[in-house]
């Protein structure tokens, strides 16, 4: 079972959830900075560069966005040419268009945005322009992938696309028509506001914090949602009335004596999941190091001594490891490269099985991870897509004297 832990302050909104008890899934969001990823916005292209080409867009933010040529050509791979064309033949300065946000801006760099639109619903992705329907890869039954892919095809009109979500997994016909027919005014709205729109404009925003989860990571049905907030709780309900009108379990209005974050335990496994170094069951350890380009995490025995050999020993802590590194990339929220420096093993049928736990793991993570095997070194190496900000209150801030390396430089004289 999943619970769904809210915590309201009067300026941040943190989300915690829990399976069986543990946590798996960390995001905090301010009042006023919701996340940009999957607003949509009347854009002015600003730039035009054929050398990287891309364009910059203002869409109304302190950075102007970026947009790469793959982002405006068609969004079914099939359908673009075999030779990409110049940006300067797609996009001139001035021009106005509709684009999405697809990764937040960060540091010095503007929101990366597209022209290949997709709306989430419960059911399905709708993508008004993609021409093609998809099942996710996590539906295993092949009977099953079929009538989906059937359904899809039955509804869609002739731009559109559709992926079936895990979630649509024998649902019948009518459920996913009325989210179709749902997401289909939505992208209407959207139109008719960009008509009359000047640009820079927002056009649409995603939902918030609690809303984004309900839908894409909660069963009304079964799992269980907890609040400590009335105006949060009325507003829950009122978006689980509209996705799940069949019926779901009712929100929990929490008002304890102590913090819904310590009742539940969320507050102590936060601390104890975002530090540098994490201490695993019966003593091994996790260090976590990560920089602008990738993140480094290396697997030490420390203290655990649970095997009857060395190889034995090793392979227990490796799989611990995985199976914790597997939930912490999840909470983390870590993205781009990884490399995990696991302890070094003789058997190529322990490394697999290694690789096998992690696998298990990430499969629940809805974010798309590709593990891709082990270097030369023993090293593992995998990649995982990142969009939006750092959880906000979770990430340890980094020492303005030291870097975040615990170390400070003196000058010899």
């Amino acid at each position: 079972m999943k619970q769904m832990i809210v915590h309201c302050t009067p300026h941040v909104t943190r989300m915690a959830l829990l399976e069986h008890g543990r946590l798996v899934e960390y995001a905090a969001e301010r009042d006023q900075e919701q996340g940009l990823v999957g607003s949509y916005y009347k854009g002015r292209v600003m730039n035009v560069l054929p050398g990287m080409q891309a364009a910059f867009v203002d869409i109304g933010q302190k950075k102007n966005a970026f947009l790469y040529v793959d982002d405006v050509l068609h969004p079914h791979l099939e359908k673009q040419p075999a030779v990409k064309p110049s940006i300067e033949t797609l996009l001139s300065p001035g021009q106005e268009l509709i684009v999405q946000v697809r990764k937040e801006p960060r540091g010095g760099k503007g929101a990366r945005v597209t022209t290949h639109f997709t709306l989430p619903g419960r059911w399905m992705v709708y993508m008004p322009y993609a021409e093609y329907v998809g099942v996710s890869k996590k539906i295993a039954r092949e009977s099953e992938r079929t009538r989906l892919k059937g359904i899809g095809e039955r509804l869609r009109r002739s731009e559109e696309g559709i992926i079936m979500r895990t979630v649509s997994e024998d649902e019948p016909l009518d459920a996913v028509e009325g989210d179709l027919s749902f997401l289909r005014t939505q992208w209407e709205v959207i139109l008719r506001r960009a008509e009359r729109a000047e640009a820079p404009a927002l056009l649409h925003s995603d939902l918030s914090i609690v809303q984004r989860f309900i839908r894409d990571a909660f069963n009304p049905q079964r799992d269980e949602l907890l609040i400590d907030s009335p105006a949060a709780a009325t507003e829950a309900e009122a978006f689980l009335r509209e996705m799940a009108p069949e019926g779901y379990k009712p929100v929990v209005m929490y008002n304890g004596p102590e913090p819904i974050f310590s009742a539940y335990g969320v507050q102590e496994q936060l601390h104890r999941s975002f530090n540098r170094k994490i201490t695993l069951e019966g003593g091994a350890t996790l260090i976590w190091d990560e920089t602008e380009a990738l993140t480094v995490i290396d697997v030490n025995t420390a203290q655990y001594t649970g095997g009857a050999t060395l190889e034995e020993t090793v392979t227990r802590t490796n799989l611990l490891a995985a199976e914790e590194i597997g939930r912490l990339i999840r909470l983390r929220d870590t993205g781009g490269i990884i490399i995990v420096d696991f302890i070094d093993m003789e058997q190529e049928a322990h490394r697999k099985l290694v690789t096998e736990r992690l696998s298990g793991v990430i499969s629940r993570d809805r974010t798309k991870t590709h593990i891709l095997g082990w270097t030369q070194l023993g090293l593992l190496e995998m990649t995982r897509k990142k969009a939006r900000h750092d959880s906000a209150g979770a990430v340890p801030v980094i020492c303005q004297c030291c870097g975040g390396t615990g170390k400070v430089g003196t000058w010899l004289e």
